[in-house]
């Protein structure tokens, strides 16, 4: 193998910077070429690339975002644009393509895969943590911490108008950042897609929480984290109705982009750099159709296909610690 070639796609990850530097710094430790695509799956059909060196990575492995760019590219999706792009590869001579991102940027892996004969593998960058395979995704550790210490903020001006706060954070369908930084900012309910209710039945029970909470504490603040796109309407319009019923000041807090953002934590560093080089020794060995990942502190191969066909569990234990032991109702 001499020439090998990267690309970050689909929603951006802190800790997408550090992965490009591992895998620019081991494919130039085996003497191979490398090559970025920039703006995703968009820059393998504009031929726009960069030939990385070691000077192109010096000083990034701090940075969020990504240096080479990324982007949603819905053309891809079709034949002709794999086909396209297959061509390009071939054209600078590519042997071996590495795809950072998430299940839809390893569809999009897996289709290029059936129009070209080069090597691709995975890379799971995303702050969601829904790809299975792994045990967490590059970017999900810093996303945490990001949502915990709004949540921390938010906290502190809910404790002095003691108001109720709905405060949003990212997932997409999946819990795992809602879970996490609930647990780890003391939030005093959760909704998240894997433990939903119907609306009706999820109201009731925030009800009677609250009524719960100002029974033993007085008016105080209470703090619910819900997973984006989990209530219907919005959790504008959840806040409106827990106002009402509740005659207690609800605000919504949607935490947004800020979670995709911000100098990545030092978990999200290391496992982007265990990551980078393990890709770049897997296409060596010739391994094609995969995607990297670390479980139990072991890095593994798992099939493309993984990362959307299985979908990965939210830890049980920490759900039953916000659900049952520390659930308020549920106390003598």
């Amino acid at each position: 193998m001499r020439k090998i070639a990267l690309l970050t796609s689909g929603g951006d990850a802190p800790g997408m910077n550090a992965c490009i530097r591992a895998i620019v710094l081991t494919s130039l430790r085996y003497g191979l070429e490398v090559y970025g695509y920039r703006h995703g799956f968009n820059g393998l059909l504009e031929q726009e690339y960069l030939n990385l060196r070691a000077k192109n990575v010096a000083n990034i492995i701090q940075r969020g975002g990504t240096i080479l760019n990324s982007a949603r590219c819905l053309t891809f999706k079709s034949d002709d644009a794999a086909k396209v792009a297959a061509k390009n590869l071939d054209i600078l001579g590519i042997e071996a393509l590495l795809v950072i991102g998430g299940d839809g940027s390893f569809r999009g892996a897996k289709h290029l895969a059936n129009h070209w004969s080069g090597q691709v593998i995975g890379l799971p960058g995303t702050i969601d943590n829904d790809v299975d395979g792994t045990d967490a995704t590059i970017g999900y550790y810093t996303a945490i911490e990001t949502a915990l210490d709004s949540i921390d903020k938010v906290r502190d001006t809910a404790d002095a108008f003691e108001r109720i706060f709905l405060i949003e954070v990212m997932g997409r369908h999946a819990g795992f950042i809602g879970l996490n930084a609930a647990i780890a900012s003391a939030a005093d309910h959760i909704m998240l897609p894997e433990i939903s209710r119907s609306c009706d039945d999820e109201l009731e029970n925030i009800l009677a929480h609250i009524e719960a909470v100002k029974k033993r504490r007085g008016n105080t603040s209470y703090i619910v984290v819900v997973t984006e796109n989990l209530w219907p309407d919005g959790v504008t319009s959840l806040a409106q109705i827990l106002t009402e019923k509740t005659q207690i000041e609800c605000r919504p807090v949607i935490l947004g982009y800020v979670q995709r953002g911000g100098s990545p934590v030092s978990q999200d560093r290391v496992l982007a750099t265990k990551l980078g080089a393990f890709a770049v020794e897997a296409a060596l060995e010739g391994k094609t159709g995969v995607m990297v990942g670390e479980i139990n502190q072991e890095i593994v191969c798992t099939e493309l296909e993984n990362s959307w066909l299985q979908k990965k569990p939210l830890d049980p234990y920490l759900v039953k610690i916000q659900q049952d032991l520390f659930d308020i109702l549920k106390r003598p």
